[in-house]
């Protein structure tokens, strides 16, 4: 992969999109556009200056955590193979991996303390 950073985005998790997504784009001057995302609902696009930035989302049933939060994705070659080796390193997998359209495939994993990470495998 190329020599950047690997966290290549970044997610608010929210049950009231409407008032994260206000006080967000007032807090960094952003504007926000809604897709349709099937069975997850209203997905939101946070912008800045016409480029997506971050994503805003309604929890899901497999959502680790409670409450609002952001998480980040952190990009992968091989999701497949990121989710058989967790649970050989005393880690988990929390959601397979799946496909997310014109994105790519995302999973979910635990390392040995819980803590979670989200991978993407994005579309090239």
């Amino acid at each position: 992969m190329a020599e950047q950073s690997p966290f290549i985005w970044h997610e608010l998790v929210t049950p009231d999109q409407k008032r994260s997504g206000t006080f967000f784009c007032q807090l960094f001057s952003w504007t926000r556009r809604e897709v349709d995302a099937g069975p997850f609902g209203i997905y939101t696009l946070f912008q800045k200056n016409g480029q997506d930035v971050a994503g805003m989302m309604n929890p899901t049933p497999e959502t680790p955590g409670k409450g609002s939060f952001w998480h980040s994705y952190i990009a992968v070659e091989d999701i497949e193979e990121c989710a058989k080796r967790a649970p050989s390193l005393g880690g988990s997998v929390v959601v397979p991996p799946h496909d997310v359209p014109d994105v790519g495939r995302v999973c979910i994993v635990a390392d040995p303390t819980g803590a979670i990470a989200h991978l993407m495998q994005p579309i090239r």
